[in-house]
Parts: C-alpha cells; structure tokens; sequence
C-alpha cells in the first residue's frame, strides 16, 4: 500500500477543511477569552475570606476538573431533555461545545490565574490601597496586568490544548477538523492521507496561534526592555511651570493633624503594639526609633490602615479616620472612614513601585484613578515633582532600569502627587546600599524643610536627630521617650543612652 501524497496535498485546498479549521478558530478563541475573564472571578474568588465566595469556587473548580470533557459534552447536548428551555440555544452543537468547553477550561484557567495572582507581591497590593484605590481599581489597574503576564506563558499552552481539545467536539455533530476527515476517509479509505490533512490543519493552526501569543508575550514583559524613551523637552518646560502646592492645606480649627490613641495590635496573642498615644501637630515632623521587633514599622501601617486594629482609635484633622466597632458580643470590626484616606502618603522601605508601569505612569495612576485634576495640570505637577526628587530624566523608564536610590525618590513623588496632609515614611532607606542612602535623605530632608508633615521610621539616627521636631524612641510595642532631639540626647532615660551608646551623633 502506498502513500496518495497528491490526494493529501489536494486536501489542504479542500473548502470543508478551511471553514471547518474557522470554526475551531472560533470554538477555541471564545472559549480561551471567556474562561480566561471567568477563571480570573473564579481565582478571585477561591482566594477570598469569605465562605460565601471561596466554598463554591472551590466546589466548581473540583468538580469541573475531574468530569472528562467528553462527558460533559454529551451532558450538556442533552441537557433540553431534562430542561426543554435550554433547547432554543443547545440545538445549535456550537453553542453546546462552546458551553461545554468554557465550563471544563474555566476550571483549570482559574488556578493558572490563581498562580499568577500569588506571585504578586502583596506590597502592590498595599501601595495602591494607600494611594486610595478600591478593591476593584487596585485588581483592574495593579494586580491584572502583572497577574496576567506572569500568567500568559500557561494561558497560551492552554489555548492550544483547547484546539487540540476542540477534535472532540464532533460527538455531538459539530463540523470540525476531525469530522470532516472522518466523513472523508469514510467514503474512500484513505486514512492515512485524510489524517495526515487532519494534522497538518491543527499544526497550522496551533503555530500561527503560538506565534501570535509569544509575540503578544514578549510585548507585555516590559523586565525585557533596556532603552527608554528619549525626554520630551515639553517636559522640561512643564516642569519649570509654577505647580502646585505639594500638600494640601489643614482645616483652620486647632488640634493635631494625626492623633491616636490607645492603639494595640498582636499577631497570634503575641503583644507587638500595646496602648500607644500619639499626637502630630500640622508641620511637625516626628521620628519613630527603636531596636528591630519593637514595633515601629507596625505602628506606622496602622497610622494608614494597612494593618487592622486590635483597639484604639485614629483621626484625622481632628475627624475619625480608623475605629474599632464593637456590638454586643459580635467579633469587633474596623470602620474606616475612607475619605481621609488621601490625606496619608505612604513611604515603603520597599518602595513597592508599580513594576508594569514607567515613572511617569506610576505617579499619574492614582490622580487619574481619583480624577483630582485634568491630565494637562496632573502631568505638569507630576513632572515638577519628578523635578524635585531629580528624576524628571528617567521618567520613561520603568522601574527595574532605576537604582534603588531611585526607585525611592519616585516613591516619595507618587506619594506627594496625592497632595497629602501627612506623610509617614516606613524606614526608607533600610533597603538602600550606603551610598544611595544620603540621596534619598536630601529629598526627606528638603520635604521637612517645606513644613510638610512627617512621621518617619528610621535607623539613620543623625539624620533623625538633624530633621526632627520630636524622637520617639519605642520598646516592646511600647514608647519609652517622647521628646526633642536636644533633650532626648541630653536626657537622663538608661534604655535610649544604651541604644544610643554606639552612635556618634553630629
């Protein structure tokens, strides 16, 4: 028996093949966007709190991973005979292997995604939210967009498991590839032909597809790109422009711009926070020191509500921002008053820039998100700010083609691009090599200078003792010392001389 290499070769002109090859083009594209919107809810969902949501997306994703697609194809094209409504849309096989192939892929999509999800660092997370964005603004603006690059080499194996899924289709009449050779080595026994043409259709398919998404791959992974685009000269035009005030003004009636009290916080019935008081007046500016573990850094993330309370009470210009609500014998809950919330910037020791986007669009995101100003005046204030911290040069690049010095001091502009009353700064430098420290200083430095308000933590105590207005030294989630450089340095307090023993203050 030999082989019909022209009887082959004429089939991959055959017009049955070539609309039976668009629809599987169709049955897999649909399929691939919807379960990828759907398995995104779906992993959403599985890694909520709430029993509500993560119980029924985990009994989703267990079931409709283990039912073979065959069966549930077969299943739902006979669906109309238990629920004759469902005929008017089952009759047509499209719609029933579309259906069927969308609840089998949305199973296995939503753990794909649910990977790309985990591998987000949760400081993303929390840099949008202190830059005020809602859940569904940091998910669609912050946490997709990487989720979905990270997650983009598995999502295109699956898309082309689902053409190569789509050859099953046709158990429930559906021309596709695979039935349209089967009709044809019916009728002349050429099997071997027919499906070599059955082949070479997928092949073709699976490589256009493949290229096509490797190509989409390699665009959205900006860790690849090495050039920035060249500075606009307008840029250095609207950056010399008058901008505006850096932060905005505090209400006329007296009283301390942050003032807590009575804050705790313990993690696993382990006190790190116990009854700590704390009073910022409008253009003061206090530094938190203390040995590590004493509950510094956790101080300042409940300051900005990226910790919850355990007790105690945080206003704002004299107006509630963070109470803990207590009802009856129902679990105690925070309430957050969110408005206030643009009025907290926030300093990461990890700077926690947006690694999807340039410079420029890191500080821009969270004004347009809030709509504070037009894009002309936003862009303007962003390129003054960019000016300030001396990064107006680099502001199309992205993060990854920044120093750490860098990185930081678009940080602090992202920050001040909010126009904040207060700004806290979580050990700044601590992840910074020495020599990139004092860059990052100068620019918090010039800030207390400007009368902005501050709570800084921080390990760099000369620079703490030059900058501010009162220390707080802390210990075992408690303040030892609340005073003012000079007297702290000349005091009489054993604890704070023996942390300060080893420091040659200026």
């Amino acid at each position: 028996m030999t082989f019909d290499w022209n009887y082959m070769l004429s089939l991959l002109s055959d017009a049955d093949f070539w609309l039976a090859s668009w629809t599987v083009i169709k049955l897999s594209l649909l399929c691939w966007i919807l379960s990828i919107i759907l398995g995104f809810i779906m992993a959403l969902a599985k890694q909520s709190s709430s029993p509500l949501l993560h119980t029924p997306a985990r009994l989703y994703i267990w079931l409709f991973r283990s039912l073979p697609l065959l069966v549930l194809l077969i299943f739902v094209y006979n669906l109309p005979q238990a629920w004759p409504a469902a005929s008017a849309l089952l009759s047509d096989p499209f719609w029933t292997g579309l259906i069927a192939l969308v609840l089998s892929e949305t199973a296995y999509i939503a753990e794909i995604h649910r990977g790309g999800l985990l591998s987000i660092h949760k400081g993303q997370r929390e840099a949008a939210r202190a830059l005020g964005l809602r859940f569904s603004g940091i998910q669609w603006l912050v946490v997709i967009p990487q989720a979905l690059r990270v997650a983009l080499p598995s999502l295109a194996n699956e898309y082309i498991s689902i053409v190569k899924l789509s050859s099953l289709v046709s158990v429930i009449s559906l021309t596709e590839i695979l039935m349209v050779g089967q009709r044809l080595y019916s009728q002349n026994f050429l099997v071997m032909e027919t499906m070599a043409a059955v082949a070479i259709y997928y092949i073709l398919i699976v490589t256009v597809f493949d290229f096509l998404l490797k190509r989409l791959e390699s665009y959205l992974d900006v860790s690849q790109r090495k050039n920035a685009l060249a500075i606009d000269p307008a840029l250095l035009t609207q950056a010399a422009a008058p901008a505006p005030a850096t932060v905005r003004g505090f209400a006329s009636q007296q009283g301390p711009a942050l003032q807590a009290s009575q804050l705790h916080k313990a993690y696993n019935n382990v006190e790190v926070l116990g009854s700590v008081n704390l009073q910022i007046q409008p253009g003061e500016v206090v530094s938190v020191i203390g040995p590590s573990g004493s509950g510094k850094t956790t101080l300042i993330r409940l300051l900005n509500g990226l910790e919850q309370l355990d007790n105690g009470e945080i206003k704002i210009n004299g107006q509630p921002f963070l109470r803990l609500s207590k009802q009856g014998e129902q679990k105690p809950r925070v309430i957050e008053h969110a408005e206030h919330r643009l009025n907290i910037g926030m300093v990461f020791q990890s700077f926690n820039l947006f690694p999807h986007l340039t410079v420029m669009n890191n500080l821009l995101l969270a004004p347009r998100y809030h709509h504070l100003a037009s894009k002309d005046e936003l862009k303007q204030q962003a390129c003054a700010l960019l000016q300030k911290v001396g990064m107006l040069e680099h502001a199309f690049k992205y993060p990854h083609q920044l120093s750490g010095g860098q990185q930081q001091r678009v940080a602090i502009a992202r920050a001040l691009m909010m126009r904040p009353q207060i700004m806290l700064f979580d050990e700044p430098t601590s992840a910074l090599d020495p020599e990139k420290v004092n860059e990052v200083l100068q620019v918090i430095e010039t800030l207390a200078g400007e009368g902005i308000t501050m709570v800084i933590v921080t390990h760099e105590m000369n620079f703490a003792f030059k900058v501010s207005d009162r220390i707080i030294f802390m210990e075992k989630g408690r303040v030892v010392c609340d005073e003012a450089p000079d007297a702290l340095r000349n005091g009489q307090n054993p604890r704070v001389e023996a942390f300060l023993k080893d420091v040659s203050l200026a």
